[in-house]
């Protein structure tokens, strides 16, 4: 056995010999893309349209990745015009599917340039790359007795995981949906079936008719809401008025929310924006984070949550003022300084260099 061994390293050496400056695996990589534990990818096995403007992407992981929680989601990164975009989307699939397959379900935001290209422009045999799935919105353990889910818009999405896992481990669920159409609900058709099958009771808004839902309104949908426990997803103007429903109840330990954005205040002034390592430089106004200004002038940064939750895409604030979106706190470099900034919620407040 140690001959073998030895005459397999041998032949392994060689192959490295002759195929130098690119080793073996490299070429492996190119045949086998998914072999590798270290390089997390994805192929597109199939791309499903949900609605006009949203699609399902059925997922097969290659080696390396680990099953998920339902409500969890995974870090996609997509290749756009060259550059590499790291965007975060809710796992839509059961963790426990016999294929190992996963789908995650994209929603086409005006000016996205991920989700656009996604929905758009995805096909089968297409390579994305992975993160392990993160994420703390889950229905954990014991499941309630009673459950209520509150969405909006993609919102729906980390829900749908739920539901497709563990519906059947749940005896009593409200769901409350809010779209603008009935014909932009995301999984409308299974939504509306499960409520038919009577697994579900299904609240549906459509608020280019019926207006935005309150949770006024929610006291007198779900007359049991504080029994029960919520989830809930959406844009933050809803969840900001959720949490304080819930705690005006005492009742905030009832409650999980799920944010696609950090919530931003105004930015004000804004300047030159230079990345040196790039060398590019933005003139920005002070209203959009620095990770958002750098991706559109094509410098590559590394990202997470996009939400400030993460420090995935912390870089050196070198010289300058840059403001946390978040809070309006300004944070100032002298010339020489290394101060690290989450740049997904700080804008330039002023001319700065950022060291990326």
């Amino acid at each position: 056995m140690a001959v073998l061994n030895s005459v397999r390293t041998g032949a392994w050496r060689v192959v490295e010999l002759i195929t130098t400056p690119v080793v073996p695996a490299d070429y492996l990589d190119v045949i086998a893309p998914l072999r590798n534990p270290r390089v997390l990818r994805a192929k597109i096995d199939a791309v499903r349209p949900e609605t006009a403007t949203s699609a399902s992407l059925l997922l097969r992981p290659g080696r390396g990745w680990v099953p998920h929680e339902p409500g969890q989601y995974v870090r996609v990164g997509v290749d756009v015009d060259g550059v590499r975009l790291w965007r975060s989307y809710s796992i839509t699939s059961p963790p426990a599917r016999p294929d190992g397959r996963i789908t995650i379900t994209v929603n086409a935001v005006p000016g996205g340039v991920v989700s656009t290209h996604l929905v758009h422009r995805a096909r089968r045999g297409m390579l994305v790359h992975l993160d392990p799935p993160a994420g703390e919105f889950r229905l954990g353990t014991p499941r309630p007795a009673k459950a209520l889910f509150v969405t909006a818009g993609s919102g729906i999405t980390p829900v749908m995981g739920m539901l497709r896992s563990a519906l059947h481990e749940l005896a009593d669920v409200v769901v409350v949906h809010s779209a603008a159409t009935r014909e932009a609900v995301v999984f409308g058709a299974e939504l509306r079936a499960l409520a038919a099958s009577g697994r579900i009771r299904l609240i549906e808004r459509h608020t280019r008719a019926d207006g935005r839902i309150k949770p006024a309104d929610l006291t007198e949908l779900v007359p049991d809401l504080f029994e029960r426990h919520a989830w809930a997803c959406g844009p933050n103007e809803m969840l900001d008025d959720l949490e304080t429903h819930w705690a005006d109840a005492e009742a905030t330990d009832r409650l999980r929310t799920e944010r696609f954005r950090p919530v931003l205040i105004s930015g004000d002034g804004g300047g030159t924006v230079t990345f040196a390592a790039s060398g590019a430089v933005v003139e920005t106004d002070g209203s959009e984070p620095l990770l958002d200004s750098g991706e559109a002038a094509g410098v590559l940064m590394p990202s997470g949550c996009r939400m400030g939750i993460c420090f995935s895409c912390v870089l050196p604030l070198r010289q300058g003022a840059v403001r946390d979106l978040r809070d309006g706190r300004l944070t100032v470099a002298e010339p020489g300084d290394n101060i690290p900034v989450q740049t997904c919620i700080s804008a330039a407040a002023g001319p700065c260099t950022i060291d990326c």
